[in-house]
C-alpha cells in the first residue's frame, strides 16, 4: 500500500477528530488525538487484512489457529504504525498539528491481556505469522482486568484491577454474529444412539476481532478475543419479586469468565472458574473453526487438511476431548475418527518443566464441570492404551483421581515441542520419558523468537539506526543480516556510536525514574535488570541476596573501589504465592536502606517499578548493560526476556538454563557471563539432604547477609519477617540459591572487571547483537510451519 502524502495523512487524522471523535482541534484532549490518529492507521489495515482473508478462502489456504490464555500485546498503536511504514509520518503529521507525539503514545494504555513470557511469547508469534503470510488466527479471551494492576504498600505487593477497558478500544471490531453457546454442568442423555451433553448453566462467547500487520502491510491476520455474555440479561420475574441478586445470576457468571486473567485458584471456586475459563476459550474457539471450515465448503472429514491448532502450553488442553465431541456428538463421527481428526490437527507446545505449573484437575471438579468431556476423555484414555498396551500402569490421563491435562495434551496431538533445545530434551528425558518411548517422533524442538520489528527498531531507534546505517535497510525481515556488523566490531568509531546509543537509553530512564520514582540515578553507573514474573526458580531471592552482599562490602570498606551499579526489578507475583510475595516484600526493604544508606554514595542504587507490563519492558531493555537470566539450570523452559536484552546488546550473567545455552554457542562463550551448576549437576545436588547448609557453611559472605535479614536489618519494625526464608534457604533450598551463591558473586566480580574497561564492554555488547539473527520469532515460526503445521507462506 502506498504510503500517503504529510498532508493527506494530517487530513485523515482530522476527519477522525470531528467524526470519530466529535471534536475540534482546538478542544480535543490528547485523549482524543490518540484515538483520531488510532483510527487513521487503523483504516490503512482493513485493506490489507481484508485482502488476505479473500485470498486464504479463493485459494483454500490451510489456517492456523493459535489458542492462548495469554497475549502480551502491550500498546498497539506505535507498532501499527512501524509495521506499515508509517510512524514517521505520524509524529510529522501531529508536529503539524502541534500535538505532542510522544504524548499521544504515551496516553494509550497496555491491553491487559497476559502475564509474562507466555503470553508475550504468543503476540510475537502473531506479528511473525502475518510478516509470513502464514494465514492465522490467535483465539483467547477479552479480559476486562487482565491480570492485575500491582502498586506497593509497605514493600508489599497489592493487587487492584487493571482499567484498560474503562475507554473505548479503538483496535477492535465487534463481531455478534460470531457468537457461540458454551455450557457448564449439568449432565449427558443418549438419544438414537447418541450422547446429548445438557448444560445446567450456559454463556454465550461473543468475538471481538483485532487485526495483526505484518512488516510492510503486506498481511495482516486475526486475533480473535472472545467476552462472555448472558444467554439471557436477567430473569425479570425475579426482578420484579424483589430478589434483586438472584436475577442478575446470569449475568455475573457470563462477566466473571472474562473479567480475570488466572483468578486465584487456591479454592475449590478459583479452581473451577479456571477451568470453565479455559474451556470456554476453547470451546468458542473451535466452534468458530468448524464454522468457517464448513462455510468454506469443506468436507468435516477433511478438516486436518485444512486446519492446524496450535495449543500454547495445557490452558487450552481440553481441546483434545472437545474437538472429539464436536465431530461425534454434534456431527455423527465415530469416536475412532474424531480422535484420528483431532490428534492430526493438533499441535502442542510444552512451556515448562515444573510440575505443579503441569495442569492437574480433581475427576470429581472435571466431572461437575463438564460431564461429557470427563466420558470422553476416558475413552481417550482407554483408546491409548489399547494401541499401546505396553504402557506402564503409572503412564496415563487419568491417575489418582485426577485428569492429568500435560499427558491430555501429548496423546492429543501429532506433534509436541518444546522452546529450546535443552528444554526439549530435558521434556523426553523426565517429563514424558514413557510416552517418548510409545512415541518416538513426536517431540520436537521450536526454540523462541522473538520479533525485532518490536523488539529492536520500535524500543530502541537509537541502535536501529545505527544498524541500517551500517549494513543498510532490510534486516528487520531477515534478522541473520545483523552478521554484517561482524566487521565493524574491529571499529572503535563504530563501537563508540554503539556505546553513546546505549547511553541515550540510559539517560531516557533515568529521566523517567526520576520522574515516577523520585529516585536519582547515574546514567553512567551499569544499569542490572532483572524483569520477569516473580517465581523461586527464576531466583530473584539470589539476586538480591548478592545485592545485600554488595552493599555489605561497600560498607565494611566505604573507601574502595566499587563499579556503580543501578539494580533494577519488575515483575508480579501470583496473588497466592506467599513465598513470591516475601521475595518481593524484601526487595523493596533492602532497596529502602541501601538507597538512604550515606555510606553508599551513589555506588548501588535498587530501583523495583511497580506494575511492569510491555510498556515498561520497551524503557528497560534499551538501557539496560547486563541482563540477570539466573534461573535454576533444568527449571526455564527457554525465556525470551534473555533474547530481547542480548538483542539490544546487554551482557547476559546466567546460568545454562533454556535458550541461555543458544545464546552462548550464538554470541560466544566469551561475550557471556556463566555461572553455577548445570541440569545434571542440579539433580545430583539435591540428592544430598545437605546440600543447603553444607553450602552455606562455605560461604562467609552468604552467612553474613542471612545473619542480617534474620536479625532484622531490613526490616527493624518486624526483625522476624523474613524468618521463613532464612529457615528455607538453610534447610530446604530447592532451587539451589545457597549451591550457586559463590559462583554468581564471582561471575559478578568478573561483569565488574569487564565494564571498567569500556573497549572490551561495548565490543562484548556489539557482539551480542551482531549474533542474535537466529532468535527472530520468523525463524520460529518458518520452523512451526514446516515441522508442525504443514503450511506455506501466501507471500
Amino acid at each position: 500500500m502506498q504510503a500517503p502524502s504529510r498532508e493527506d495523512f494530517r487530513n485523515e487524522i482530522l476527519k477522525h477528530l470531528q467524526y470519530s471523535m466529535a471534536k475540534d482541534p482546538a478542544h480535543a484532549s490528547i485523549y482524543d488525538w490518540r484515538m483520531a490518529l488510532s483510527h487513521a492507521l487503523r483504516d490503512r489495515i482493513v485493506d490489507p487484512w481484508f485482502a488476505a482473508t479473500r485470498q486464504t478462502y479463493d485459494q483454500k489456504r490451510k489456517r492456523v489457529y493459535y489458542l492462548s490464555m495469554e497475549f502480551l500485546i502491550g500498546r498497539i498503536m506505535e507498532d501499527a504504525a512501524i509495521n506499515l511504514g508509517l510512524r514517521d509520518l505520524c509524529q510529522e503529521a501531529l508536529e503539524d498539528l502541534g500535538v505532542d507525539y510522544d504524548a499521544v503514545v504515551e496516553n494509550e494504555p497496555d491491553a491487559a491481556l497476559g502475564n509474562g513470557g507466555l503470553g508475550r511469547l504468543a503476540a510475537c508469534y502473531m506479528e511473525s505469522m502475518a510478516t509470513l503470510g502464514c494465514a492465522g488466527h490467535g483465539y483467547g479471551i477479552r479480559y476486562e482486568h487482565g491480570l492485575f494492576r500491582q502498586r506497593f504498600e509497605g514493600g508489599r505487593q497489592v493487587e487492584t484491577p487493571e482499567d484498560w477497558l474503562t475507554q473505548p478500544h479503538p483496535w477492535e471490531f465487534v463481531r455478534p454474529e460470531s457468537s457461540y453457546e458454551i455450557g457448564f454442568k449439568g449432565h449427558v442423555e443418549k438419544h438414537a444412539g447418541r450422547s446429548v451433553w445438557v448444560p445446567a448453566e450456559t454463556v454465550i462467547a461473543e468475538a471481538h476481532d483485532l487485526p495483526v500487520i505484518g512488516w510492510q502491510g503486506r498481511w495482516a491476520n486475526t486475533l480473535r478475543l472472545w467476552s462472555a455474555r448472558p444467554t439471557t440479561l436477567f430473569d425479570l420475574g425475579r426482578f420484579n419479586h424483589g430478589d434483586y441478586a438472584a436475577a442478575a445470576e446470569p449475568e455475573a457468571l457470563a462477566r466473571t469468565l472474562s473479567r480475570v486473567l488466572y483468578p486465584d485458584d487456591t479454592t475449590y471456586q478459583g479452581k473451577e472458574l479456571r477451568l470453565k475459563q479455559e474451556y470456554f476459550l476453547t470451546s468458542a474457539a473451535l466452534q468458530d473453526i468448524l464454522r468457517r471450515h464448513l462455510d468454506a465448503g469443506l468436507s468435516i472429514t477433511d478438516l486436518a487438511d485444512h486446519v492446524a491448532i496450535q495449543m500454547n502450553d495445557t490452558h487450552p488442553a481440553i481441546a483434545g476431548p472437545e474437538l472429539v465431541r464436536l465431530l461425534c456428538d454434534c456431527y455423527g463421527l465415530t469416536f475412532d475418527a474424531a480422535i484420528e481428526i483431532a490428534v492430526n490437527c493438533l499441535g502442542y507446545t510444552n512451556h515448562t518443566l515444573l510440575p505443579e505449573a503441569l495442569e492437574k484437575w480433581a475427576s470429581y471438579l472435571m466431572g461437575a464441570v463438564l460431564p461429557r468431556h470427563m466420558q470422553i476423555i476416558e475413552e481417550i484414555d482407554a483408546w491409548h492404551l489399547k494401541r499401546h498396551p505396553d504402557r506402564p500402569n503409572h503412564i496415563g490421563i487419568l491417575k489418582h483421581q485426577e485428569v492429568r491435562m500435560g499427558e491430555l495434551a501429548f496423546i492429543t496431538s501429532h506433534k509436541v515441542n518444546g522452546v529450546s533445545a535443552l528444554h526439549t530434551d530435558l521434556i523426553k528425558a523426565n517429563l514424558f520419558p514413557e510416552l517418548n518411548k510409545l512415541h518416538p517422533d513426536r517431540i520436537i524442538n521450536q526454540t523462541n523468537g522473538v520479533t525485532p520489528r518490536r523488539w529492536l527498531r520500535m524500543t530502541n531507534p537509537a541502535l536501529s539506526t545505527l544498524i541500517t546505517d551500517t549494513i543498510g535497510s532490510g534486516w528487520e525481515a531477515d534478522l541473520d543480516r545483523l552478521f554484517g556488523l561482524e566487521p565493524a566490531l574491529k571499529d572503535p568509531v563504530f563501537l563508540q556510536k554503539f556505546a553513546a546509543a546505549k547511553r541515550s537509553n540510559k539517560v531516557a530512564l533515568s529521566n523517567w525514574v526520576a520522574q515516577t520514582q523520585g529516585i536519582q540515578i547515574d546514567p553512567d553507573a551499569m544499569f542490572d535488570v532483572q524483569i520477569k514474573r516473580i517465581h523461586e526458580y527464576k531466583r530473584q531471592f539470589l539476586n538480591i541476596l548478592q545485592t545485600i552482599a554488595q552493599w555489605h562490602e561497600i560498607r565494611k570498606n566505604p573507601t574502595g573501589e566499587f563499579v556503580p551499579r543501578v539494580k533494577i526489578f519488575g515483575g508480579k507475583a501470583a496473588p497466592g504465592y506467599q513465598t513470591a510475595k516475601e521475595i518481593i516484600r524484601l526487595i523493596n526493604d533492602v532497596a529502602q536502606v541501601v538507597n538512604n544508606d550515606p555510606y553508599v554514595d551513589g555506588r548501588l542504587k535498587i530501583i523495583y517499578p511497580p506494575n511492569y507490563n510491555v510498556s515498561m519492558a520497551e524503557r528497560l531493555i534499551p538501557a539496560a548493560d547486563l541482563s540477570e537470566q539466573i534461573s535454576t539450570a533444568g527449571k526455564e523452559a527457554s525465556g525470551t526476556g534473555n533474547m530481547k536484552f542480548a538483542l539490544n546488546g546487554a551482557l547476559t550473567i546466567g546460568t545454562l538454563d533454556g535458550a541461555n545455552v543458544e545464546i552462548r554457542e550464538e554470541v560466544g562463550a566469551e561475550n557471556f557471563f556463566l555461572f553455577g551448576l548445570t541440569a545434571d549437576e542440579v539433580m545430583e545436588r539435591r540428592h544430598n539432604p545437605d546440600h543447603a547448609r553444607d553450602a552455606i557453611m562455605q560461604s562467609q559472605s552468604l552467612q553474613d547477609v542471612l545473619q542480617m535479614i534474620a536479625e532484622g536489618r531490613f526490616s527493624p519494625d518486624e526483625p522476624g519477617r523474613y524468618h521463613g526464608l532464612v529457615h528455607n534457604i538453610w534447610h530446604s533450598d530447592y532451587f539451589l540459591c545457597a549451591s550457586d551463591f559463590e559462583s554468581y558473586a564471582q561471575a559478578q566480580r568478573e561483569v565488574d572487571a569487564a565494564f571498567t574497561t569500556p573497549d572490551r564492554w561495548w565490543h562484548m555488547a556489539a557482539s551480542n547483537t551482531a549474533r542474535m539473527g537466529f532468535f527472530s520469532s520468523d525463524r520460529s515460526i518458518k520452523g512451526y510451519m514446516a515441522d508442525i503445521w504443514n503450511t506455506s507462506s501466501a507471500l
